[in-house]
């Protein structure tokens, strides 16, 4: 598959998850995908267990957007933000691809945090 159609794919596969769409959102996995969460110690074996893992969330989110996907290959990084109960998590998804499916997912999730008043002559503020 070429690196046009993965990004496709991936695009569809990130639109499906912030509609709430279950099944076009799990069209990306091979049925035998491995989905890691490295923060909690989890892995949700094949893709119908993701699915039915996602479907179970007590809540769904009210906000959800891509910041960027980079990759080629057999491998692509997508930069997200995902939105529960008001507070929002940056995502980072490492997806490794056999045949245009996903059979690896590894997703690391993180809070926002205040900046600490030393770093200001350094940095700058980003949205």
């Amino acid at each position: 598959m070429q690196d046009a159609n993965i990004r496709e794919a991936l695009n569809a596969h990130w639109q499906a998850s912030a509609d709430g769409d279950l099944e076009a959102e799990h069209d990306i996995y091979a049925d035998d995908a491995i989905c890691d969460y490295p923060q909690s110690g989890e892995r949700i074996l094949g893709r119908r267990n993701l699915q039915a893992l996602r479907a179970h969330h007590p809540d769904k989110p009210s906000g959800f957007k891509v910041r960027r996907i980079h990759g080629e290959g057999k491998l692509w990084v997508t930069e997200y933000t995902i939105t529960y109960q008001g507070r929002s998590a940056y995502t980072v998804s490492i997806m490794e691809l056999r045949q245009g499916k996903v059979v690896h997912e590894t997703q690391y999730f993180s809070e926002s945090f205040e900046a600490p008043d030393w770093r200001i002559p350094w940095a700058q503020k980003i949205a």
